[in-house]
Order: structure tokens, then C-alpha cells, then sequence
């Protein structure tokens, strides 16, 4: 058999139990896993299709389950073609529709996709057996019976688990004794065994058992207890990290670490389950120990559900607290097959530890695969009786890995699911008691496709935890800026860049934020305040900086987002845009910025996006190289989610995630220095250093404008004679106007409150500037009919 186990880290504070999960009746209802957009409600959504409600999925954000009664249909699929299909033919107005609302469906099946990796798996016989005796070194003997008196170790089989203690091969084991004598023993750590169940009522795993983070997903109750013939390889693998130091059997590795159960093995499994079990009660469980996977044929090759990479990255992101969960995937049996493990999704997947196997002789088993995604060793059987001895002794079983990290945890709660990779890569110890293609990696380490960075080692990778720097807490990604990228971009060098980013928060002042270009210059983009408490981060808000001037851009440019502050506080990276300016290179094809508006800031179409492979996490201290971390998987083009609080996981965290989008810059100065000097203009008129059509357009409007502006003037001096020739002779009256015998009238007024009217005969001459009511006692027809009969007045 073959175990794996993942870690995870205790945080202090971590109570919140697990997430109740409904019982689900696959005999009579459909499932739909339905990822919504966070606008719309799921009730409205089941109202709108006749379908029952049935609580969110696990830990996914927005990610819902829907039921309905059994159909050979998919009810929720077919809606949404429904209405695309209606509105094709313009059937049905184009309103918004709570349809528009679905970013991704999957109907559920029940499968069986996932394979326990034990020999029995190809119908051949189980060697299960104890140690095979040889003629021990009194020495080592004495010194193993001396260790059992100090740690009151009284369990029957210890002195045959040669993995904890080897006095048969003195230096092949886990180097952990000298742990336990300091006291480290895995308290305060969960390891979660995700197989086909464990009994937690036995006498080495009742003491350690963990009921809270604990389901049965395949019969969907909330023991996992073992119900089937072969439901015994997750009791083996527990046996291996947690069994109790008592008198029962042997121990664990970290047998004061508390253990759970996850049982996924044991039958048929939806995918969103499947997404569930790897989010259980995931504040709480530290380390998910994961010894399956697809078949080891030598002809699978099967990746994780789109649901199962989400929930994966959700672990990493959101785990822990934000520090992320700690996977940890065996590497698999099938190399008698000619299997190799980077055909497996789940253990080349970046977010993994990937354990394989070596004997109690430092050998290469026959059936461990080999693969480049292997990070790391440890030991299992060789197959010809040499078996890890545990509760239910098994022939395969590899778990060991999962109680080493349990014993980091204890003592540094606050590692990140990085830094457990780091450590583990850095402290390995290499051996070379078999022959393998060992080479020297750029950490200066050997690495061997067989061995990984060698054999985990107890010892090592807990001194090196006491005094490990965690990495900068930071998001980082990173984008390569190419010369055809520059050239279609019209770039020659760079004068400014701008970032605009997005990045969620509970404390504004607490962010940091660097960018590094392709020549190693940092610009301090932003920088923490002390004052600033807004419960903010940055929406779309863009920084400037000229550090990088005269630079060619060319290369990696990278973005690092800090959490800098130890606090209740935490947030996510989400996306950032790089943008560059500077000259240009022909400066006949320059064009003139837009003029701003309000959503310059805002997400662009047009804007080109990064592959997601180029998106990477800052390293700790002392370690150069970076690893790369991939955006939030998506088959829909949507806004990547953080990954984690933004401390050093991704929506650290974690995430970034984030697609990381690169504008064509635009040019602000134009042109090589021979055009900017050119000018089709005498010498006193400037060049602005500006191209001669540039020239000709910014001179031709100046003309325009002046040409408008005379015709102005001329105008408005033309329309003051016409007013004189009509105004009074002074300036305070106008002038006296006369009543003729045909009773004619004019007048005319200015200003606020004056007024001007027509005169009848016999009525006394008035002065302009005096204040009457020009028209009192007279109404429109009068008016009218006075214009009629006496003749035309001018005005």
C-alpha cells in the first residue's frame, strides 16, 4: 500500500467545527453543483426553475447544490440553452434573466474514479508479515530498550517498528527519537486520514480521534467508520501518524496529534463530495493525508474535477487560518506498470507534497513510480516481508510523512503550506545506497526522480522549523514582458510604469505593496500607515513610479502584496494591471493619450492577460528560487479569487491568484531625438519635440482657433455700433418719445425691473429709465388689436 499524508498547521485560536453536511439520496434525486454569481440569491434561482435548494457546497464561495427529482435531463443546463437558444432568435427580449446569473453547472453522477494504491489493487497477494530477524548490534538494542524506559513506551510492537527505531539497519528510519525526547510529540496538530474510513473505536486511535473533523461521504453519515470487507487501509494509514503510546499495539509517528477521518473509498462519489471532503473542517484539520488516486494502469491519465481544483486551491488559500492546508499525496504503485506519477493530477499538482518510497535498505521499491513531481521519500515495505508494523499491520503503507509534519506543527503552528515545501526540499537527507539520477539542482541539492531531494528526516526538519524564517507573507506574481510585446506596443524604453491593482482587505494600513523589473530595481509601490484603518483594500487604484527609467522592460516584472502587520486583519490579492510608458519607437505611429474618465482604472477588453503559469509566490528568506503558483482554476473567464489572506497564501493568501493583465503601453514622449527636432516651421516656433504631423496638427488648430477668434471680435464690434446708433444720447435716459396725431408709439428699456411700451394719444410723455408697467390695464387683444389699428410700432 502505498500512504501519503498531508500536513497542516493548529492554529491556537481554530474552534469552529466542521460544516454540516445533508444526507444526500442519490436513488431519487439529481444533484447540481451551480457556482453563482455572488449578485444572485440561490433562492431565486431555484424558483425560477422548480428546483429544491440544498446548502452551499463545502468551503467554495458562491458555489451551491440544487436537487430535483430524478430525470434523464439536466434541468439547470437545459434552461440556460433554452434562453440562449430563444434569444438567437430574438423570441425573447434581451432583459437580464437570473440564468445569466450561472458561471458553471455540473450535474452529478456517482462514480468510482479514486483507487486505494496497495498491491491487492491487481489481485495480487498482500505480503503481510513482521520484520524479517537478523542478528541485531547489542548496542543499538540496549540503546532502544534504554529510549522505551525514558519515553515510557510500553506498547507490545514497538520494538518491531524498524521505520521509528532500526537496530537491524542502524541509521534507515525516520530519525524522530530524538524528537520525542524534547518533548515534541504532535500536540495541538489534526492529522486527516481521506481514505475509506478508520476505526476510531479502536484502543490505539479512540484516544487521538477527532469527531468534528470527521464525515463519511459515501454513506453520508457522520462516523467514518470502516463498513465494508476491505475498509482497513485508512485504520493502517492513521495507525502510522497517530497511534496512542500505550499498551496496545505500537506508536505513531506523532501519537499525541489529534487524527480524523474522511471516508471517500468505499463506494460511488459525486465530484462536489469529492470537492467537500478535501474542505472539511479544514480550520481544524491541519494535514490531509491522501493515499489514492486513479488507477496505477500505466495507461490513466486523469486529472482532478474542475470542483475538486477549486476546492484544492480554496485549502491552500483559506486554510488554516490563511496559513493553507497541507496536502500530502502518495506517489503512487504502478511502476511495475510503467506508471509514472506526473500522469496522475493529484500528485502533480503544485499545491501537493508527493511522497514516494524507499525500503528499510535504502532501495528503490519495485512498484514506487518515479516521476518529477516527487518531492520527497520515506519508508514503506520492499514487498518480501519488511513491513511497516502499525495498527492492522499493513504490507505498503507510507503515512509516514503526515506524522513527521504533525511534529513541525507543534512547534511552529504559523508555518505556511510553503514553507513545509521549503523545508522539506532544504533539509531532505540525500543517500546514495542505490543507484538513481541524482543532480545538482540550482538550491544545491540533489535531486533524483526515484528519490526526489532524498528521505524525510525527523531530526532535520524539526531544527531547521525552530529557527525558519516564513517566507515575506506575501502575494506575489509575476508577468514577462517579451520584445515582439514592446514592438507591437511601439515601446523603445521605459519612462513610467503604473500598477493598478486590486486587493481585498480588512486593514488598508496594514498592505505593502513592491515591484521588482526584469533588473532587479524594487519600487516600494506602497507602504504601510499606521493611521489608516479603513476596512478597504485597493479597488482599482493605481500607483506610479519612475524608479524605472530608461529601462528596456524586457523580462519578468514582478508584483509582491504584504500583509505586514500580525493582527486579526487579513485580505486577498485579486488582480493587478502593468502598464509602461515611454518613448517611442517609430513616432509616426504615436497616438495622443484619451482624455481621462472615470473608469481609466477599471477592467479593460482589450487589456491582454498573462497565462496563468506565469503567476508566482515570493520565496521565505535565504532561498533564491520561486515557485510558481497558477491563477484560481476557472473555465469561465471570470475575476480570479484571492487566493486567502494576503500573509503568504494566495487568497493568502493565496491565491494570487490572479490573472495577471499587461496593456500595450502608450507613448508620452514620441518620436526618436532627430524627428523631435525636426520642424516644417521657421526656428521661433517650438517643436515641443513633437513629429512634424503632430506639428501640423497642433499649429493647424492654433490657426483654426485664431480664425474664429477674429471673426469674433469683428462681429461683437459690428453689433456695439448697431446698439449705439440705436441707444439714448446720454447715458441715463433714453430718448423722449413724442406722441404722433395717428397715435403711433415705440419704446424700449433695459435693466431689471424697467419696461418698455407703445403710447396712445393724449397720454404724457414719459422718460425711459422710469419704473411703470408698460402694459397695466390692457390685455392681449387690446394690445393686438391697438397693433392693427394703428399701425406698426418698431422696436
Amino acid at each position: 500500500m502505498r500512504i501519503s499524508s498531508i500536513w497542516t498547521l493548529l492554529a491556537a485560536t481554530c474552534s469552529v467545527s466542521a460544516q454540516a453536511v445533508p444526507r444526500r439520496d442519490y436513488q431519487t434525486y439529481d444533484y447540481y453543483a451551480v457556482h453563482l454569481d455572488p449578485s444572485i440569491h440561490p433562492s431565486k434561482l431555484s424558483t425560477h426553475l422548480g428546483i429544491e435548494y440544498d446548502g452551499k457546497l463545502g468551503e467554495l464561495e458562491d458555489h451551491h447544490i440544487f436537487r430535483s427529482l430524478r430525470q434523464d435531463r439536466d434541468v439547470v443546463e437545459d434552461a440556460v440553452e433554452d434562453l440562449r437558444r430563444r434569444r438567437r432568435k430574438r423570441d425573447a427580449a434581451w432583459e437580464p434573466s437570473v440564468l445569466d446569473g450561472i458561471l458553471l453547472n455540473r450535474k452529478q453522477k456517482l462514480e468510482k474514479r479514486l483507487w486505494k494504491r496497495s498491491p491487492d489493487y491487481w489481485d495480487e497477494p498482500e505480503i503481510v508479515g513482521r520484520a524479517v530477524p537478523t542478528v541485531a548490534v547489542d548496542s543499538n538494542v540496549i540503546r532502544q530498550q534504554e529510549l522505551m524506559q525514558t519515553l515510557n513506551i510500553k506498547d507490545p510492537i514497538f520494538n518491531e517498528q524498524w521505520h521509528l527505531f532500526n537496530t537491524h539497519d542502524p541509521g534507515n528510519d525516520l530519525n524522530v527519537t530524538g524528537v520525542w525526547l524534547q518533548g515534541i510529540t504532535g500536540k495541538n496538530a489534526t492529522v486527516c486520514i481521506v481514505d475509506d474510513g478508520l476505526d476510531m473505536d479502536s484502543d490505539d486511535l479512540k484516544p487521538n480521534y477527532f469527531a468534528g473533523g470527521s464525515y463519511d461521504f459515501n454513506d453520508h453519515v457522520d462516523e467514518p467508520k470502516p463498513r465494508l470487507d476491505d475498509d482497513h487501509h485508512g485504520t493502517r494509514c492513521a495507525g502510522e501518524v497517530a497511534a496512542a503510546k500505550n499498551n496496545a499495539c505500537g506508536v505513531g509517528v506523532a501519537w499525541d496529534s489529534r487524527i480524523s477521518g474522511i471516508r471517500i473509498l468505499s463506494g460511488g462519489l459525486s465530484e462536489a463530495d469529492e470537492a467537500h471532503s478535501l474542505n472539511y473542517g479544514f480550520q481544524e484539520n491541519d494535514i490531509y493525508s491522501c493515499s489514492w488516486g486513479p488507477p496505477d494502469d500505466g495507461r490513466s491519465m486523469e486529472a482532478p474535477s474542475i470542483l475538486v481544483k477549486r476546492a484544492i486551491v480554496t485549502g491552500v488559500q483559506k486554510g488554516r487560518q490563511g496559513n493553507g492546508t497541507i496536502y500530502v499525496f502518495a506517489a503512487g504503485n504502478g511502476a511495475m506498470k510503467e506508471d509514472n506519477c506526473n500522469f496522475d493530477g493529484y500528485t502533480n499538482s503544485i499545491y501537493s507534497i508527493t511522497v514516494g518510497a524507499i525500503t528499510r535498505k535504502n532501495q528503490h521499491p519495485y512498484y514506487s513510480e518515479a516521476c518529477s513531481a516527487q518531492l520527497v521519500v520515506t519508508y514503506s515495505s520492499d514487498g518480501s516481508g519488511n513491513a511497516i508494523h502499525t495498527t492492522d499491520v499493513g504490507a505498503h503503507t507510507r503515512p509516514l510523512a503526515a506524522g513527521v509534519y504533525a511534529l513541525v506543527l507543534e512547534i511552529r503552528p504559523d508555518l505556511t503550506w510553503r514553507d513545509m515545501q521549503w523545508l522539506t526540499v532544504l533539509h531532505a537527507e540525500y543517500f546514495d545506497d542505490a543507484p538513481s539520477d541524482w543532480q545538482e539542482t540550482a538550491t544545491g541539492r540533489k535531486y533524483s526522480h526515484q528519490f526526489g531531494y532524498g528521505k524525510l528526516n525527523a531530526w532535520a526538519i524539526i531544527e531547521a522549523a525552530k529557527t525558519w524564517k516564513s517566507g515575506d507573507k506575501g502575494i506575489a506574481s509575476t508577468f514577462e514582458v517579451t520584445p515582439p510585446a514592446l514592438q507591437d506596443a511601439n515601446l523603445a524604453r521605459i519612462e513610467h510604469i503604473t500598477v493598478t491593482m486590486n486587493v481585498e482587505h480588512t486593514r488598508r494600513g496594514d498592505l505593502s505593496v513592491e515591484l521588482r523589473s526584469p533588473s532587479g530595481v524594487v519600487s516600494h509601490l506602497s507602504t504601510t500607515r499606521k493611521s489608516d484603518d479603513e476596512r478597504a483594500g485597493y479597488v482599482d487604484w493605481t500607483f506610479m513610479s519612475v524608479a524605472h527609467w530608461n529601462e528596456s522592460g524586457i523580462g519578468n516584472w514582478t508584483i509582491i502584496v504584504k500583509d505586514t502587520i500580525v493582527n486579526e486583519h487579513n485580505g486577498s490579492f485579486t488582480d493587478w494591471r502593468l502598464r509602461l510608458w515611454g518613448e517611442s519607437i517609430d513616432g509616426s505611429k504615436a497616438k495622443l493619450l484619451p482624455l481621462p474618465s472615470e473608469h481609466d482604472d477599471d477592467d479593460h477588453d482589450d487589456i491582454v492577460s498573462a497565462p496563468a503559469h506565469t503567476t508566482t509566490v515570493a520565496v521565505p528568506s535565504g532561498a533564491t528560487p520561486t515557485g510558481d503558483l497558477p491563477a484560481n482554476p476557472s473555465d469561465h473567464p471570470d475575476r480570479p479569487v484571492k487566493p486567502g489572506p494576503v500573509d503568504g497564501t494566495t487568497k493568502p493568501t493565496l491565491t494570487p491568484t490572479a490573472t495577471v493583465p499587461f496593456e500595450a503601453p502608450s507613448a508620452t514622449s514620441t518620436g526618436t531625438p532627430e524627428e523631435n527636432n525636426s520642424s516644417f516651421l521657421p526656428s521661433p516656433f517650438p517643436t515641443f519635440g513633437l513629429s512634424k504631423r503632430t506639428q501640423i496638427w497642433i499649429y493647424g488648430s492654433l490657426a483654426l482657433i485664431l480664425v474664429f477668434c477674429a471673426s469674433l471680435a469683428v462681429y461683437l464690434f459690428l453689433a456695439r455700433r448697431k446698439r449705439l446708433r440705436l441707444a439714448g444720447r446720454d447715458d441715463y435716459e433714453f430718448e423722449v418719445l413724442e406722441d404722433e396725431d395717428e397715435g403711433r408709439g415705440a419704446g424700449a428699456g433695459v435693466g431689471v425691473g424697467t419696461g418698455v411700451g407703445g403710447g396712445r394719444q393724449g397720454r404724457r410723455k414719459r422718460r425711459a429709465g422710469e419704473l411703470y408697467d408698460a402694459f397695466a390695464g390692457e390685455s392681449d387683444e387690446e394690445l393686438l388689436s391697438e397693433d392693427e389699428d394703428e399701425g406698426e410700432g418698431e422696436v
